[in-house]
């Protein structure tokens, strides 16, 4: 399938969403390779991301995960993952601007449940898991709604069958841009 023409497929949404897991049905589906800027983040520092924001902090993640976006913008034909935070600084949205943005938006509940055992972020490690969830959309969901396309996800549907629904989305989005 040669839907986007090699154009980069950017997904965006909290933690929990399913951007890693919808990424790789995409990249196959559209005969992409698939990255996650947190993985390529953890390879490059040798450590793990709450050991980054252990020692040396959010912000210098925050560096990382803009350089790690940038190198991978150089290329074509991916289907990248990013972290949750990445919309939040405006020189990502240079880099993501040169893609198609897709937030898969997913609701606070159900993000909850789905991250409930989750002890590795370290943006939740401390307080009512679901206040903080609702925290960080509401800080967030300004610069998600940015996106080209959106798929909300309610319910229990696989991720192979929200894969489906965003081709059609990014289908619709690309025939209206005609």
């Amino acid at each position: 399938m040669d839907l986007l023409g090699g154009v980069n497929l950017y997904l965006v949404g909290m933690m929990g969403a399913g951007k890693t897991t919808v990424g790789k049905i995409l990249a196959a589906e559209l005969n992409y390779h698939f990255f996650d800027t947190d993985e390529v983040i953890v390879r490059a520092a040798g450590k793990s991301i709450a050991d980054i924001f252990a020692s040396e902090g959010e912000e210098a993640f925050r560096q990382l995960e803009t350089q790690v976006l940038g190198q991978l913008s150089a290329y074509k034909n991916l289907s990248v993952a990013t972290g949750g935070g990445i919309v939040v600084r405006p020189i990502n949205w240079s880099y993501l601007h040169h893609g198609i943005v897709m937030w898969l938006d997913v609701p606070v509940d159900q993000l909850r449940d789905r991250l409930r055992a989750d002890t590795e972020r370290p943006l939740l490690q401390e307080g009512d898991l679901r206040l903080k969830l609702q925290t960080l959309l509401d800080d967030r969901e300004r610069f998600y709604s940015q996106a080209d396309v959106r798929v909300c996800i309610d319910g229990e549907e696989s991720p192979e069958a929200v894969a489906a629904r965003a081709i059609e989305e990014i289908q619709k989005v690309l025939k209206s841009s005609n």
